[in-house]
């Protein structure tokens, strides 16, 4: 069980550290352009309605597992990963299509730790549940978190370790598409304002 309890660690290690590389990797030199030019540029963007995010989609001529260089590779193996769980899992009986399980905000894992101090030990008389948070406005209009189980596993003490550590690596995989699509999010966010062009991106 131990043997299981760090892998899974060294998967969550694995994956924030080459998260964290993505984001401190250099970006192509910014070109300089005119007052003009970014006036212009700027009338346009508020023309252009925000579009919805979309989870990545895979792109042909992908290296295979254990052959990542780059963070599109990572991201690649990690969504696929995602997908084989979310099948496996049964997923797909509270969330029926799999494109849209990104649009929740957030996801939890009740009744198994996922903080340092208690990551993987399921919570003696608690119930294990995959649970996806999403934000909805209430009768008066301001937005409240709803949460909503996306897979109930029965209680902690009669989990099977293999199906624990694949609940977790769900959430965690989970949660890391998300990060590249906050990443982006933000990005597209940071290039509809005037920046200087001493900026990486």
């Amino acid at each position: 069980m131990s043997s299981s309890l760090d892998k899974l660690k060294a998967l969550t290690s694995k994956l924030e550290s080459k998260l964290e590389k993505k984001e401190k990797s250099p970006q192509k030199p910014a070109v300089v352009v005119s007052k003009k030019e970014v006036v212009e540029e700027k009338k346009t963007v508020k023309k252009v309605s925000t579009p919805t995010k979309k989870p990545f989609t895979k792109t042909s001529g992908s290296s295979k597992k254990g052959t990542s260089n780059n963070a599109q590779d990572v991201r690649e193996e990690n969504i696929e990963r995602v997908e084989v769980l979310f099948e496996k899992l049964k997923i797909f009986e509270k969330a029926p299509d799999f494109e849209n399980i990104f649009v929740y905000k957030a996801m939890n894992l009740s009744g198994i730790g996922l903080k340092e101090e208690d990551f993987a030990q399921a919570r003696e008389g608690k119930y294990i549940q995959v649970i996806a948070i999403t934000y909805e406005p209430d009768k008066n209009g301001k937005k409240k978190a709803k949460n909503i189980s996306l897979g109930y596993f029965g209680k902690a003490e009669t989990l099977e370790v293999g199906l624990k550590n694949e609940i977790i690596e769900f959430v965690l995989r989970w949660r890391y598409e998300k990060a590249f699509q906050n990443v982006e999010h933000y990005k597209d966010l940071i290039a509809r304002v005037e920046v200087p062009s001493s900026t990486l991106f």
